[in-house]
């Protein structure tokens, strides 16, 4: 379903997606894990092109974008705008309009990207808020939300795009421990129903719950991936093992990556 080769994405002379490659087989859920200033975040952003890469493939579902050398002519907006419509993301701090209730924020992407006319798009919208659970909150406003209710909502108003594949930028870091299990719910819920995922976490036990696989970043590259057992019990690869120690060591202090 994705489809990533040889990515490079350089901010001024840094570089921070150096080649990466990976593949995500339709229904698929992939946690990308690693240190901060790993480039993982970066990928994420290059998937859905809200930053471009410097060279390399990407493809999502039937559309492919080439970059660098081999790309063709500059791509028209609705290429852009349709490639896109391909992915729905999600982002660790609800980036919700603060003057749209619940329902107005789900709604406004159908009715304004895609012109869906409104009676139509609320009756979806509310069926997306029943389905992550706020079905009683569609006419409530974002600050009388509480945080895993704002990335509720912000998971309803990406899959009202009707994304091929979804993509999560730290979606549950935002939140007080007590409320990133009513998120997990939901992610667990689309991985159940065959969402194509890729997850950006820093929460290894999250990752290991929802994902298939998971894919060790550090230094912009993917250093190993593979299934949650083997990547998180026995990795094979010395970056993956520090990192990881470094989580286990640091569970009974303040955060999962020291």
């Amino acid at each position: 379903m994705i489809e990533i080769a040889d990515l490079w994405k350089c901010f001024g002379r840094v570089e921070v997606l150096k080649g990466v490659s990976l593949e995500v087989a339709r229904g698929g859920v992939v946690a990308v894990i690693g240190p901060s200033g790993s480039g993982k975040s970066t990928l994420l952003r290059c998937i859905n092109l809200l930053e471009t890469p410097d060279r390399g493939h990407i493809r999502v579902g039937e559309r492919e974008m080439q970059f660098g050398r081999a790309r063709r002519a500059a791509s028209s907006d609705r290429d852009l705008a349709a490639f896109r419509a391909t992915t729905g993301m999600v982002f660790q701090h609800f980036n919700l309009f603060p003057h749209m209730t619940a329902l107005g924020n789900v709604t406004a992407g159908p009715t304004i990207v895609k012109g869906m006319p409104r009676r139509a798009a609320e009756a979806d919208g509310r069926a997306l808020l029943a389905k992550v659970g706020l079905a009683d909150k569609a006419d409530a406003y974002p600050q009388h939300l509480s945080g895993g209710q704002r990335q509720r909502v912000a998971i309803a108003r990406a899959l009202a795009m009707g994304p091929d594949v979804m993509l999560l930028d730290e979606v549950t870091s935002a939140l007080d421990p007590e409320l990133v299990g009513e998120v997990l719910t939901v992610i667990e819920q689309l991985a159940r129903e065959g969402m194509t995922m890729v997850i950006v976490t820093h929460e290894i036990a999250f990752a290991q719950e929802v994902a298939d696989r998971i894919a060790f970043m550090s230094d912009g590259v993917i250093v190993e991936i593979g299934p949650p057992a083997a990547i998180l019990d026995s990795p094979e690869n010395p970056r993956t093992r520090n990192f990881l120690a470094r989580f286990h060591r640091g569970r009974a202090g303040p955060s999962a990556d020291g």
